[in-house]
């Protein structure tokens, strides 16, 4: 497994490296970090092309980039890989492959960190996770360890997917997975039968340490319940409060309460065993 990391050499880039590498030595994967030299490249997904439009601080202090980075995969017991661009599709335009199994974003990738409100999303991130059949890891704004994986489920198709990315990290990880549904006025027998018919209950008892269903209160004060050092994995694009979180007022007001890193399953996204 391997997680698509761009190093920005900053101390922001910094935290945000440190959380790739702790999510990789989580669940076995390798960070495989680009330090770009040109503030724009592509991304060739399935049935989009997506230009990636860096800030200028991801090309801050060039001479050390390397070297900062190499030593904080060193001093985390990670063996140093990096990803040279072999292709291009204009002299400053080099291509990025899209066979990661992960690929990690800050909350944008496109505007100055001064900029960035703390619910916002960038549009060149929704843009990857809409596109991509991987999914995106959004970190907190400073590093923070996480010791459980908590999924939002809703019943959706896309919610399933996240559910099932959940069961993998748990395997993966060996570390607690629990699920917070929101109800829109449906029982629990509703959402029994959508696992049922998924054929996924036993992994539900198997994995699963807590089911946290909702019946009352609005979703963001319910939030609270999600621990705070929770990986928290949820689907996105769709209609519906949990359902699936659309890329709007919903997700942003979500990251506005919480601070916890994300995993963020869009529309195209592949299960993995």
């Amino acid at each position: 497994m391997q997680l698509f990391h761009i190093f920005r050499n900053t101390p922001l880039g910094r935290e945000t490296l440190l959380q790739s590498i702790y999510f990789c030595n989580k669940i076995g994967a390798s960070p495989i970090v680009y330090i770009p030299k040109f503030l724009k490249f592509l991304m060739y997904f399935e049935n989009d092309v997506v230009q990636i439009d860096l800030d200028p601080s991801y090309l801050a202090n060039p001479d050390t980039a390397l070297k900062h980075a190499d030593q904080l995969l060193e001093e985390t017991g990670e063996k140093p890989k990096f990803f040279n661009p072999k292709n291009f599709t204009a002299a400053t335009l080099p291509d990025v492959p899209t066979n990661f199994d992960f690929m990690c974003c800050p909350r944008s990738i496109s505007d100055l960190s001064c900029k960035i409100g703390l619910g916002y999303i960038g549009p060149r991130v929704r843009r990857i996770v809409k596109s991509a059949h991987f999914p995106v890891l959004i970190t907190s704004p400073a590093y923070k360890p996480w010791h459980s994986i908590a999924v939002l489920f809703g019943g959706s198709s896309n919610a399933l997917n996240a559910l099932r990315l959940g069961f993998r990290l748990k395997r993966l990880s060996n570390l607690p997975l629990e699920v917070f549904t929101q109800s829109e006025k449906e029982s629990r027998d509703f959402y029994d039968a959508v696992i049922k018919a998924e054929g996924i209950g036993k992994e539900m008892d198997q994995y699963v340490t807590q089911w946290h269903i909702f019946d009352q209160g609005r979703f963001e004060h319910n939030l609270y319940e999600i621990p705070h050092d929770a990986l928290v994995i949820l689907g996105a694009y769709g209609h519906g409060l949990i359902r699936d979180f659309i890329f709007g007022s919903k997700m942003e007001k979500m990251q506005s309460e919480i601070l916890n890193n994300f995993i963020i399953v869009g529309p195209n996204y592949r299960a993995r065993n």
